[in-house]
């Protein structure tokens, strides 16, 4: 603790050293280079501000917890029912089942829904039924219809007041359910997201992206939980309360993120949305830049048509001001974060070729990399992965970032110019 301590301090004054010089550029007479130091200052401000907030915040949420742990060991008493979503997964849709079969709950059902399959996803499903005191297993198959009708056919079959829904490609940890089901005590929990590992961690993509994950999840995620607004439960593994749903009106088909979209239901219904840090799924990774590039399109369009489903709430402030503040989040991390990191990014090198100051590349760079390793560090500290994920952190933001956000753009445009693209599944390896 003690070391942390310290190298937490000398983290923050490579970061105050880093801002004092770029500030000192300002002082010059070239009203451009003045106009982009003061740009740079003020993005950079932004940024630091966004990282210190949502650290306090994900520390005072776990210090909650700590003071106040949940009963795990309570009676077992609400029925569960887990959905698994599944179009061509013969590759993963075995293991992913197994995990499910060995949870520590006493009291669930598991639905595979095979979505019109063109493999043995229905055939390796349907020789792992089983039925049991307490537990069952069934598969059942549909016409091709998309994930969103996949899960609304699952809840139809579906006896559990709780859904939990897991994706076909992901691996839950045994005490996943057992975890997740204490939030509903509280009646005014809509929904409880759990954690997200990136389970294949063997090429520079995937390393990079566990990496994602984990401030991801676990400092972002973790902050929104202190204020019980997660604003996007993930496919791999979110519990809902199933009457929540069914008032929401199911699963919607008319965007790329279903999940997101039903989260802001939600929210805007009154629930709060909860975090449980120790529920895990292992989850497969694109291990390519081009599915890279293809699941952030999709992500970055489906937030943003959620988003303007629920536009009117953007200025309902006195209404619901919760529901407002979490929408204009998303299109600030969606839309205005990405556009303004490629602008000063593009920027603070023309500045620096063009006013001689070079030295100003290696300050920008010392920022982001700080707050980086900073976050990295705390998410290591508190989560199941592994340390050597921090090394990573020392090019993670000027490489891997640029190019998320550079899709993240791109797509942008494409929605709103409304190009037509595809759902864009990812072909799996069987990683897990």
């Amino acid at each position: 603790m003690i070391k942390l301590f310290f190298l937490a301090l000398i983290l923050l004054g490579l970061l105050f050293l880093s801002l004092n010089q770029l500030g000192q550029i300002s002082q010059y007479q070239d009203s451009l280079v003045q106009a982009g130091a003061l740009f740079i200052l003020l993005f950079s401000l932004i940024v630091i501000a966004r990282y210190f907030i949502l650290l306090l915040l994900s520390m005072l949420n776990l210090y909650r917890h700590i003071k106040n742990p949940k009963d795990y060991k309570a009676p077992h008493s609400k029925m569960v029912t887990v959905i698994v979503p599944c179009y061509d997964e013969e590759m993963v849709i075995k293991a992913s089942l197994e995990s499910l079969a060995k949870q520590t709950y006493r009291n669930f059902e598991i639905i595979v829904v095979d979505d019109g399959s063109s493999d043995n996803t229905h055939l390796i499903a349907k020789n792992m039924e089983f039925s049991e005191k307490g537990r069952s297993l069934i598969a059942l198959t549909k016409e091709n219809g998309g994930k969103a009708n996949a899960l609304n056919f699952g809840i139809e079959h579906s006896r559990g007041e709780l859904i939990l829904s897991v994706d076909a490609d992901s691996r839950l940890s045994p005490d996943a359910i057992e975890l997740m089901v204490t939030y509903f005590e509280d009646p005014k929990v809509g929904a409880v997201a759990g954690s997200v590992y990136v389970t294949n961690q063997n090429t520079i993509w995937t390393k990079l992206q566990a990496l994602e994950y984990i401030q991801g999840l676990n400092l972002v995620r973790n902050g929104q939980a202190f204020l019980k607004l997660v604003n996007i439960i993930p496919g791999p593994i979110g519990m809902f309360r199933k009457d929540a749903i069914i008032a929401a009106g199911g699963y919607q088909d008319d965007t790329y993120a279903e999940d997101c979209d039903l989260t802001l239901h939600l929210i805007s219904q009154g629930y709060k949305i909860d975090y449980e840090i120790d529920a895990v799924s292992y989850t497969e990774a694109p291990e390519d830049l081009m599915d890279l590039l293809k699941q952030r399109y999709r992500w970055t369009r489906g937030i943003l048509q959620s988003v303007v489903k629920h536009k009117s709430k953007l200025w309902s402030m006195r209404k619901n001001f919760a529901m407002s503040m979490v929408i204009w989040y998303m299109l600030f991390e969606a839309v205005f974060w990405p556009i303004a990191s490629i602008f000063a990014n593009v920027f603070i090198v023309y500045l620096g070729i063009s006013s001689g100051h070079s030295t100003m590349l290696v300050y920008w760079w010392i920022i982001f990399t700080v707050l980086d390793v900073a976050a990295s560090l705390y998410c290591v500290s508190v989560t199941k992965e592994k340390m050597g994920l921090v090394l990573y952190s020392l090019y993670y933001r000027i490489f891997f970032i640029n190019v998320v956000n550079i899709a993240k753009v791109l797509a942008t445009a494409e929605e709103f110019f409304g190009v037509k693209m595809s759902w864009g599944k990812l072909e799996r390896k069987g990683r897990i």
